[in-house]
């Protein structure tokens, strides 16, 4: 079976006939010049499936799926709650955070908050191709910008770890905490009014994973990592 690996939308099933969309027909058969006969996988919350090309017709590939590859697993919860950045940091972070296995992004709007939109259909782009790309199965959910002060409410029996370079907490122990939170602020941090609203939260354990200042992408990426390895440990 050829390495090709797509997400499909709609409920997968052994037997199942369907067709890829336009740009997916587009990447295997122009791109990866798949041929008629041979196999790929597609996967969603269904499962990973192998699909074998049985026509394409005016460039659109008809499928056939042969077997089931494998299952959904249920990895640890990891929630991402940031603060929109520069386009080509905020891609970066993403991107990344799907690969190290995060499972929901929670985007804020704080006081010092300077990019206030985000490109949905963009980021979700980028979360099917990462997903694709590192082999995971559930794709991580996006969710509609909200206040930091409406996701503080919302999450009070969350554990959440902040990355605060003020802490003198090196230390995290989140084996039992399912979900597990990081919140990462914004590039001039958060102001003194939020800070004091944080650190009053007792469902909030700061960390500091650095001496240096890091750059908001730096410093999710950095936390997701610990966290990922700390889950495997």
């Amino acid at each position: 079976m050829s390495n090709i690996r797509l997400f499909y939308s709609e409920s997968l099933y052994i037997n199942l006939k369907s067709k890829l969309d336009k740009t997916q027909s587009h990447y295997i058969y122009k791109v990866m010049r798949i041929k008629e006969g041979q196999n790929f996988s597609l996967f969603n919350q269904s499962g990973e499936f192998e699909a074998k090309v049985e026509n394409i017709l005016r460039g659109i590939v008809e499928f056939t799926i042969k077997k089931k590859l494998r299952s959904v697993d249920n990895p640890k919860e990891i929630w991402l709650a940031f603060t929109p950045i520069k386009l080509n940091y905020l891609n970066l972070m993403i991107q990344k955070s799907t690969e190290l296995g995060v499972t929901r992004f929670i985007p804020l709007l704080s006081e010092r908050t300077v990019v206030r939109k985000i490109n949905e259909k963009r980021l979700n782009k980028i979360i099917v191709e990462a997903s694709e790309q590192s082999n995971r199965l559930n794709l991580p959910v996006l969710d509609k910008l909200k206040k930091l002060e409406e996701f503080l409410k919302e999450n009070i029996e969350t554990t959440i770890l902040f990355g605060d370079l003020n802490s003198d907490n090196k230390k995290i122990n989140i084996q039992n905490y399912d979900p597990i939170c990081l919140l990462i602020g914004p590039e001039g941090d958060f102001s003194i009014k939020e800070r004091e609203i944080i650190s009053k939260m007792k469902n909030i354990i700061p960390i500091n994973i650095n001496r240096n200042i890091l750059r908001s992408e730096t410093a999710a990426i950095s936390m997701i990592s610990i966290i990922s390895y700390t889950l495997l440990s």
